[in-house]
């Protein structure tokens, strides 16, 4: 399956949040209780080729990179316990870049509004391709890495998630119905950091040390038209 594969199939993007604690402090949020999830649009994806990160007008833009999880079975109540039940129920993996409006989703937070905006611009999700399941034996065993224009931004193992996929997969599945091609992405390390025009983004995942070719990203981030600007809510 390619990334083109990926978007056609994909009916909802999950995304969790606070998913490790050294990114909740150095965005001094809360550490939560229990994972807590938003959504992104499928017309947000990227897919390898196709051209670069648009910003819009007004916007502190943010890279978050991410272990996407591709689901290959529907899945309800998934109980918390149940690992190989979670584990069957992903299809593949891909990494995916969960690009941020920073400034909106802080006047989000800060008026208790949703999330939306400040993730659901076309675009904000440049994913990798597909990354077939037996090339990843064990996802919470996977070095992420992000670097911007050759500098290292992010690098951490995905053995640092405060909640792991069965966790994860078993609290969006009591809310609502997880069908095969949707993304759920698993949450971001520390090095979260701002880009701009003519940056050049580059991500991947490790396994044991060697590079995953299927999980490489390279894109650039140019401006984005149209009649979009930030105005304050």
């Amino acid at each position: 399956m390619s990334s083109r594969n990926i978007a056609a199939n994909c009916r909802k993007v999950v995304c969790i949040g606070r998913n490790y604690a050294d990114h909740i402090k150095e965005l001094n949020n809360v550490r939560p209780k229990k994972p807590f999830y938003f959504l992104k649009p499928p017309s947000s994806i990227l897919q390898p080729g196709q051209g670069p990160v648009l910003q819009p007008k007004g916007v502190n833009l943010h890279y978050e990179v991410e272990l996407a999880l591709v689901m290959g079975k529907v899945v309800r109540d998934l109980r918390e316990d149940d690992q190989r039940g979670a584990i069957d129920a992903v299809d593949a993996y891909a990494v995916g870049i969960d690009m941020t409006a920073r400034n909106m989703q802080d006047e989000a937070k800060k008026k208790g509004l949703p999330w939306t905006t400040a993730k659901g611009f076309d675009t904000f999700l440049p994913l990798s391709n597909y990354i077939p399941k037996s090339t990843i034996p064990d996802p919470h065993d996977v070095e992420l890495w992000l670097t911007v224009n050759g500098e290292a931004r992010q690098r951490d193992s995905t053995a640092l998630m405060l909640f792991r996929i069965p966790r994860i997969l078993s609290e969006i599945s009591r809310v609502m119905a997880l069908e095969p091609g949707d993304l759920v992405l698993t949450g971001t390390p520390k090095g979260v950091g701002s880009v701009g025009l003519g940056d050049v983004m580059r991500a991947g995942v490790r396994v044991e040390g060697r590079e995953v070719d299927e999980g490489g990203i390279e894109v650039g981030v140019d401006e984005k038209g149209g009649l979009f600007a930030f105005e304050e809510t």
